[in-house]
């Protein structure tokens, strides 16, 4: 792994535009699970069962009582130093910006100013009917809206929705312009966000704990836990 980190890092002294995408691999060392991992939530649980804008509209109580437990996951989890690294380095002006399919928001915890979140924000509540925004305590006691009196839910994509359009557009203009793009910890078999690789002209880089059939495209591959690749690359850009 080594020489292929020292090559990461070569290429980001060299790129003017550099863009990082992130999945759910880059929160697992921060104790949130993966989902689509060997052993991730998905392989005992379908989806769409829980996470659906059906299940929200037509099961409310089990819509509630999965989102409750995520939340409730969450509390007390904190970014790890990869996620540090990476707001040190757009801080340093190395990374122009960071897409990232997770919905925990600990990129912005870290520090990242620039986060394009294209599954929304599970701590964010809003009215599922007016939009409004409620507080994470009004969800968590099955509060209605205090507006109009509808379900509130997590500002998160759910499973028949479209990805917000800013985030999106702005992940993809930002990803489009690259000369290099980082993809960190995720599967890519999520559509349309296994896409953006494609839309890069520059050159590509994987960091993965696995290696998954869809890494063939990348220019550079480098297996390893989010964290610890990122540390390492820290300590070949100080050299």
């Amino acid at each position: 792994m080594k020489n292929e980190v020292m090559e990461l890092a070569d290429l980001l002294k060299n790129s003017k535009h550099v863009v990082v995408l992130t999945g759910a691999g880059m929160d697992t060392e921060s104790n949130i699970p993966d989902f689509r991992g060997k052993d991730g939530w998905w392989k005992n649980m379908d989806p769409r069962t829980v996470a659906s804008i059906d299940t929200l509209q037509e099961n409310y109580s089990l819509f509630h009582e999965f989102y409750s437990m995520r939340l409730k996951m969450l509390e007390g989890v904190k970014p790890h130093k990869g996620h540090f690294i990476l707001a040190e380095l757009e801080s340093r002006g190395m990374i122009e910006g960071i897409a990232t399919q997770n919905v925990a928001g600990l990129h912005a915890m870290a520090g990242s100013r620039r986060v394009y979140e294209l599954h929304g924000n599970i701590r964010s509540i809003r009215c599922n009917n007016c939009h409004r925004e409620a507080g994470l305590k009004n969800f968590l006691n099955k509060e209605k809206c205090n507006f109009c009196g509808g379900a509130l839910r997590p500002g998160v994509v759910l499973f028949g929705e479209m990805l917000p359009n800013e985030a999106w557009d702005s992940a993809m203009s930002a990803i489009e312009r690259s000369d290099l793009l980082v993809v960190i910890g995720t599967s890519l078999e999520v559509y349309p966000v296994n896409q953006l690789p494609m839309m890069t002209r520059g050159k590509t880089v994987l960091i993965n704990n696995e290696d998954r059939g869809g890494s063939g495209m990348f220019d550079l591959k480098i297996i390893g836990k989010a964290r610890e690749v990122l540390e390492e690359l820290y300590d070949n850009l100080e050299d």
